[in-house]
């Protein structure tokens, strides 16, 4: 890094239906503390202030020289020219919001937006998951090097981004990466979002319980639940994340026919893996008829078993001097970064490729 990247700051935010997080960022590094605010998503000039006060907060708590925001927002949205569509989880924003404008209009600053899909799936790309995973082959000294990375969120909602060859797949409307409107595995009448995220979870837990849904544990007590052996709901809790691996494995298996590349899973729901990872794993390495799921094996990175295997070599020389891959892999695994910080650093490197 130049003496003068090493000066430059992007202010980020990730953009949630009940709270606002913002980042001042340099490459991997916070510049300042974080700031976390609750937002109004029903009030769209309540939204607007909120953003004003963050980025604001920022500016003046950082002694780098400003460059650009970039961040994160929900879709539908026109990213390119920073337009906000009608937005379920901040239904304030409805009809078409000029965000961008707005912004470039009170900061005087160059102002990127787009899905925090896209972006949490570009900071792991570029500096946590795929890299880490390119780093171990390097060093047992294997040439093969990842470039392509699917990358969801599953939490609140179930996000998506795609990875092809460095560059982030945006889309030509907008709308790359929309992982969440493929069809539910288990009831074709729903899109697999209503199976992967926080209410699928307690609408599972309360049905096998007998319980009613809004008196439910959230999902962290649900995930604590199923570690407890001694919990009379210790079954229904590790059915519940059970059936979302089962969803979430069909729709990444779905997905991964098309885009061949590393899987990373981020947000809330990713710190219950240990009870989710298992079904989502025998799914991708499931049959349909006679055929595999997929034509390559997938490995789950968090099981140490499975990343050994993983790292094992892959290829073989044909008539000592023609490589050939004998054994095709898949890596799977949780956030290296978290989920905010690897949005707040897909947004700058966003912002600096855009720019530079």
């Amino acid at each position: 890094m130049t003496n003068r990247e090493q000066k430059q700051a992007v202010l980020t935010l990730d953009a949630g239906g009940t709270t606002f997080s913002f980042h001042a960022v340099n490459g991997q590094n916070d510049l300042c503390r974080p700031l976390v605010l609750p937002v109004d998503g029903h009030n769209l000039q309540s939204c607007i202030d909120t953003m004003i006060q963050g980025f604001e907060h920022l500016k003046e708590n950082v002694e780098e020289d400003i460059i650009a925001i970039s961040f994160a927002f929900p879709g539908p949205a026109d990213y390119e020219n920073g337009v906000i569509g009608d937005l379920g989880n901040l239904p304030g924003f409805r009809g078409g919001v000029p965000l961008k404008q707005i912004l470039t209009g009170h900061f005087g600053l160059p102002v990127f937006i787009n899905n925090d899909g896209n972006l949490f799936a570009l900071g792991e790309a570029t500096s946590g998951f795929l890299p880490q995973i390119n780093h171990s082959l390097k060093e047992t000294g294997q040439k093969r090097n990842y470039r392509n990375l699917l990358a969801v969120t599953i939490g609140t909602g179930f996000g998506g981004g795609i990875v092809i060859d460095g560059q982030m797949l945006v889309g030509d409307c907008s709308a790359g990466g929309e992982i969440w409107l493929m069809r539910h595995k288990l009831n074709s009448e729903w899109n697999a979002e209503e199976g992967v995220s926080i209410r699928s979870v307690k609408r599972h837990f309360a049905r096998l319980t007998g319980q009613k849904q809004e008196s439910v544990p959230e999902p962290k007590e649900i995930a604590d639940i199923a570690d407890n052996p001694e919990s009379p709901d210790h079954l229904a809790a590790r059915e519940s994340y059970r059936l979302l691996g089962e969803v979430l494995g069909d729709a990444l298996a779905n997905a991964l026919t098309l885009i061949d590349g590393a899987v990373v899973i981020g947000g809330g729901l990713a710190g219950a893996s240990r009870h989710f990872l298992p079904s989502l794993m025998n799914e991708l390495n499931g049959r349909i008829n006679h055929f595999p799921r997929l034509e390559s094996k997938a490995y789950n990175m968090e099981n140490s078993v499975e990343a050994t295997e993983f790292m094992r070599p892959a290829e073989t020389m044909l008539n000592g001097q023609i490589p050939y891959i004998l054994h095709k892999k898949i890596p799977v695994g949780i956030s290296r970064l978290g989920t905010s910080k690897a949005v707040a650093v897909g947004a700058y490197n966003f912002a600096v490729s855009k720019l530079f």
